[in-house]
């Protein structure tokens, strides 16, 4: 168990490796950089000192290979550099919004498992009945109707039909105001749990359905168990392994695809910060959010696969 959780870790901090240098490359190659963002059009007037200085000063006028390596000892001693635009600790920065996107995504995947688990399995129970027909309306919606479409037009009926603005307020932390952070996070995470409770639904009736015609369903069944532990406790549970990596395919994806649903709803989460810094141009703080979105997939995608070990003994021997 430790061996393995040891190459995990090793696997983990390659993976993180590359993701930065493609991240480090990609940012330098676009057109512009940190002294025509602030500069703008004035940019074209610098004579060329001026322009060497400002290179200087922003750090963009090293070679590639220098920059990267710099920026790259400075992050592994916990320096994330300083914000180009707002001139502020980019650690401040992260520090600020991780806590508002990890609420969204927690929120978003407990609406999405409720959805999925529940109209996953009892619809699988009675396949083509009212809740399984129910079912697959909501698949439909949550997986065809992209998220930003069902987010604008929650918010447009909202404010239309109830004149109801929770974002018009600043946000609100959970243990600050706990009943204004529900209004403000509820809505947000149900335009994202419902894409969530789709993928999620469609696994968990497919695993069902191949577990209620198996022997040992038949078995229980004759013991006289009652119809809740049948469900839950043997047939349920003979399907969790597939409907366990769903879960974690689609958290992994909510830490790193809350960007346009906080756009929408104006909550100051990382994908705010993110959209904010790429228009300014501001690669310390890309970089940084970027990172921090890889470094949760693949964490995520680690415990996952950890929790195979609890859920099916037979994955302890691989």
């Amino acid at each position: 168990m430790l061996a393995s959780v040891a190459r995990r870790l090793l696997s983990m901090l390659v993976t993180l490796l590359g993701v930065s240098v493609i991240i480090f490359l990609v940012l330098r190659l676009l057109p512009g950089n940190a002294v025509t963002a602030q500069m703008g059009v004035s940019a074209g007037l610098l004579s060329h000192a001026q322009r060497v200085a400002l290179d200087h000063y922003y750090g963009v006028g090293e070679p590639f290979f220098r920059q990267y390596v710099s920026w790259l000892g400075s992050m592994l001693t916990g320096n994330l550099g300083v914000s180009l635009s707002s001139r502020t600790s980019v650690a401040s920065l992260v520090g600020a919004a991780l806590p508002v996107t990890l609420e969204l995504a927690i929120a978003s995947m407990v609406i999405g498992e409720l959805i999925g688990v529940l109209f996953g399995v009892f619809g699988s129970l009675r396949p083509r009945g009212v809740v399984d027909n129910a079912g697959q309306g909501v698949a439909v919606v949550g997986l065809g109707v992209p998220s930003f479409v069902i987010g604008t037009g929650l918010v447009t009926f909202l404010a239309s039909s109830f004149h109801y603005f929770p974002s018009s307020r600043a946000f609100a932390g959970l243990f600050f105001n706990p009943w204004l952070n529900l209004q403000q996070i509820f809505f947000p995470a149900l335009t994202l749990g419902l894409g969530v409770g789709a993928a999620i639904m469609r696994t968990t009736r497919a695993a069902m359905l191949e577990v209620v015609s198996t022997g040992f369903a038949r078995t229980a069944r004759g013991k006289g168990l009652s119809k809740f532990v049948v469900t839950w406790k043997h047939l349920f549970l003979g399907a969790l392994v597939p409907v366990v990596t769903m879960s974690g395919i689609q958290l992994g994806y909510l830490l790193g695809g809350t960007v346009v649903v906080e756009q929408i709803f104006v909550l100051p989460g990382l994908g705010r910060l993110l959209v904010n810094s790429i228009s300014n141009r501001d690669f310390p703080v890309v970089q940084s959010v970027t990172l921090v979105f890889a470094a949760g997939f693949i964490v995520v995608n680690m415990l996952t696969d950890m929790l195979y070990t609890l859920i099916d003994p037979r994955t302890r021997a691989r």
